[in-house]
């Protein structure tokens, strides 16, 4: 099978990674991939929104399964694009997609079936929305409607910074049209989930949960990032909440999304905060989140384009999907500086006895070297029999790669550990 990845980031690395394991992938080519995934796939200078230059890349190349993993390209149409020509997919078609295109369309969906998610009001006008933020309880979470690349979300303490997020978003256009339309939502507090599955439209098959760590500094203070770690599974998924989440969330948002004509096929990604209520959405997310799957496809046994293929052929029920019963950590190594300004162009290096695995973000190969090309630059991601093992192992790795203004948190998994020993 000849495949094709859309996307270039450290998510991407490690679903190539996975498919370079099935016996039935005989051929990767990465749109536009980067400097280290050029090892397993062929990369080739397209863009990943560049929706024309994808179809025809896949047409003249005889791609026989294409997989589409960022965002971008999945509201704006690439597995659209690519089923009219014939070539299957995995990835959701826009009118699927837009549970992640538009936050407005996903809590009225939510509201309408009935998910639990955080209480909200949405606005089309600035006037309105300042206007509702001078009685509302606070803190409060303001959140453009479309996407904004993991940034559009402002966690506002006081009444000023609400109606600066709200100025910022609507007004100065920081988010640009994804910010023309805002939601304005109960703040909820309670330990956050992720939960990536596969979905054929039919079923839907969790994977192993994961916890991310969002904060730029260790104990989660500082700046938002696309993420700076992950463990998996999260310990605060417990048997009984993943037994709720499926009841009220997870089934019922397959069946919402049915009922609107908006079967969604692939990987659906649930943020959920476990409050004192019980679970509620905070997000979701059309595509497999990063770096999320950095943890979770290296634990899956089952070949990953055996899975690919029936969620799109809606036979997932079919397939006994297996996960290994072992833990895993991943350690974000970023620029210095980021999520900021930062420095790119050093040279990135590995001792000879590095034994983890490095899934790469933002580099460059030159030469036959690797060089660093964004502020997340790589993931270093150990699994082992047990989350302690696995953190301490992640973290003895790090200290073999090297590059100049290297940056990381020290206390990945810290928090996880923290509740196992509590229990």
């Amino acid at each position: 099978m000849r495949i094709m990845v859309v996307g270039g980031g450290g998510r991407e690395h490690a679903i190539i990674k996975k498919l370079s394991e099935s016996p039935r992938v005989t051929e990767i080519f990465a749109l536009p991939g980067n400097g280290a995934i050029a090892s397993l796939a062929t990369c080739v200078n397209i863009g990943a929104k560049d929706i024309e230059g994808i179809v025809k890349f896949a047409k003249e190349n005889n791609i026989q399964f294409a997989v589409v993993a960022p965002d971008d390209p999945l509201v704006l149409g690439a597995v659209d694009a690519l089923h009219k020509e014939g070539i299957p997919c995995f990835g959701p078609e826009s009118k699927a997609a837009i549970i992640e295109g538009s936050k407005i369309f996903s809590k009225n969906m939510m509201k309408e079936a009935g998910i639990p998610t955080a209480e909200y009001e949405t606005f089309h006008n600035m006037d309105d929305a300042l206007a509702y933020l001078e009685n509302c309880a606070i803190p409060v979470v303001i959140k453009a409607d479309g996407l904004a690349l993991g940034k559009g979300v402002v966690i506002a303490m006081t009444r000023d910074e609400a109606k600066q997020a709200v100025r910022e978003m609507m007004e100065d256009k920081v988010f640009g049209d994804s910010g023309s339309n805002i939601v304005i939502e109960e703040f909820l507090t309670g330990p956050e989930v992720s939960v990536l599955s596969f979905t054929d439209g039919n079923v839907v098959v969790p994977m192993v949960s994961s916890m991310d760590h969002k904060r730029i500094g260790n104990d989660d203070t500082g700046l938002n990032t696309g993420g700076m770690g992950t463990i998996a599974p999260n310990p605060y998924y417990t048997q009984e909440i993943a037994d709720r989440c499926m009841k009220e969330i997870f089934l019922p948002t397959m069946e919402a999304m049915n009922k609107l004509g908006r079967t969604f096929k692939g990987c659906l990604y649930f943020g959920l905060m476990i409050t004192e209520q019980g679970p509620k959405v905070i997000e979701y997310n059309c595509r497999f989140g990063d770096p999320e799957t950095q943890v979770v496809l290296p634990l899956l046994k089952t070949d990953l384009f055996d899975i690919m293929e029936a969620v799109e052929n809606g036979t997932l029920k079919d397939i006994n999907v297996e996960f290994k019963d072992e833990s895993a950590c991943c350690v974000v190594m970023a620029s210095e500086g980021y999520p900021k300004k930062y420095a790119t162009g050093y040279e990135i290096t590995y001792d000879m006895d590095l034994e983890a695995e490095i899934y790469v973000a933002g580099a460059k190969a030159e030469d036959g070297r690797l060089y660093t090309a964004g502020g997340r630059v790589l993931g270093v991601v150990c699994t082992a029999q047990n989350l302690s093992l696995a953190v301490e192992k992640a973290y003895r790795e790090v200290e073999k790669v090297h590059f100049e203004n290297a940056y990381y948190r020290s206390d990945i998994g810290k928090k996880a550990l923290k509740v196992l020993e509590e229990n």
